[in-house]
């Protein structure tokens, strides 16, 4: 799915780059200075230490697949709503529902926020 946002924001890509477990693609769709927090994980900012942190993340992770139910647009914010499909090492698999807030500057994401509770992949 894609979804253009008055700014010109792509989802679908940046929710494919995280499909593909692609560290530098997803920090492609950010701006220099970002910020991202994943769930209740502390802030992480700039491309960088965002890449970092991701692919940190998805070395804990066989794959994962992301289902967008839900897109809703403000200005330049954007929000979805949908599932995650992730995968384990052990081959098991869990889905979770997940919503991310996107703020953007121009056509890059400032802030990025996930809202989803992670603590059941890991159960």
């Amino acid at each position: 799915m894609s979804l253009v946002t008055a700014a010109g924001g792509d989802t679908g890509g940046l929710f494919a780059a995280i499909d593909a477990k692609d560290g530098a693609a997803f920090v492609a769709y950010l701006t220099e200075n970002a910020i991202f927090r994943f769930g209740s994980a502390p802030p992480v900012q700039g491309r960088d230490a965002i890449q970092a942190a991701v692919e940190g993340f998805f070395a804990t992770i066989a794959g994962c697949s992301h289902s967008v139910d839900n897109k809703l647009r403000q200005g330049d914010t954007v929000v979805c709503e949908g599932i995650v499909t992730y995968t384990r090492h052990d081959g098991s698999e869990i889905e979770l529902p997940f919503t991310d807030v996107f703020e953007y500057e121009g056509i890059l994401i400032a802030h990025y926020k996930i809202y989803m509770d992670v603590a059941p992949l890991y159960a």
